[in-house]
C-alpha cells in the first residue's frame, strides 16, 4: 500500500483557531471589555487592569485568561468601538430622519474618539506590530458617514456640496484637541455648529442656486 504523504500546513487543523465560550466566560469577556472601554476613554491606556477585572465582577486571572497582554485587551476594546461606530450608523438611519441621524451619529464618534484618545499610546505600538488591525477597520467609519450623508443630501437637508472626507477631516481635530475636563462637552458643541453649516443653506444647494 503506497505511503500517504505527510499533511501540509493546509491540510492540518487551525489549532490557533477560536474556540466558543460558554456563555458565562463570553459574559465575562464582553463585560471585561465594556469596563476596559470605559476605563481608557476615563483614565488612559494606563488604567488599572485589576480595577478594570474588579468592576467587571471578576478576578485578575479571568482577565488575562482572556486579554494576556494589555495591548491585546486595548485591541479588542479598538474593533469593538469601531464596530459599534458603524452599527450606529446603520441603526441612527433606521430610526431617524436623514439629518438627525447624521447628527446623532457625529455626536457619537465624540465617544469613539474619547476612547482613541485614551488608547493612543498602546494603539501606536500596536501600529508596528500588527500590520491587519488598521487595514482591517481602515476605511469602515468613512464608508458609514459617507452612507449618512449621501441620504442627507438626497432628501435636501444638509448641503448637496458636502465631502463625508472632508467632514471627517473636521471630526479628526476633536482628536488633536487640548485634554481639558470640558472636553466631551466642548466637542460636542463643536458637532452641532459643524452640523448647523452642513444644514446651512441647504434648500438653495441642493438647486444649485444662491
Amino acid at each position: 500500500m503506497a505511503s500517504q504523504p505527510p499533511a501540509t500546513a493546509k491540510d492540518k487543523p487551525d489549532a490557533t483557531a477560536a474556540k466558543p465560550l460558554r456563555a458565562d466566560a463570553q459574559r465575562n469577556r464582553d463585560m471585561l471589555v465594556e469596563v476596559a472601554a470605559v476605563a481608557f476613554a476615563a483614565h488612559g491606556v494606563d488604567a488599572s487592569l485589576e480595577e478594570i477585572a474588579r468592576q467587571a465582577g471578576v478576578g485578575i486571572g479571568t482577565l488575562y485568561r482572556h486579554f494576556p497582554t494589555r495591548e491585546h485587551l486595548v485591541e479588542v476594546v479598538y474593533r469593538r468601538e469601531v464596530e459599534g461606530l458603524c452599527q450606529a450608523a446603520d441603526e441612527l438611519a433606521l430610526h431617524h430622519s436623514p439629518d438627525v441621524a447624521l447628527e446623532q451619529w457625529m455626536q457619537r464618534f465624540v465617544d469613539y474618539i474619547a476612547t482613541k484618545r485614551g488608547l493612543a499610546t498602546s494603539l501606536r505600538i500596536l501600529l508596528n506590530t500588527n500590520s491587519t488591525l488598521f487595514s482591517d477597520v481602515s476605511g469602515r467609519v468613512t464608508l458609514a458617514l459617507r452612507r449618512l450623508i449621501e441620504a442627507a443630501v438626497a432628501d435636501g437637508s444638509i448641503r448637496s456640496d458636502v465631502d463625508a472626507s472632508d467632514v471627517l477631516h473636521a471630526l479628526g481635530g476633536i482628536y488633536s484637541a487640548p485634554d481639558t475636563k470640558d472636553w466631551r462637552d466642548r466637542s460636542r458643541r463643536l458637532v452641532s455648529l459643524l452640523m448647523d453649516g452642513l444644514r446651512f443653506g441647504a434648500g438653495r444647494s441642493a438647486k444649485g442656486g444662491g
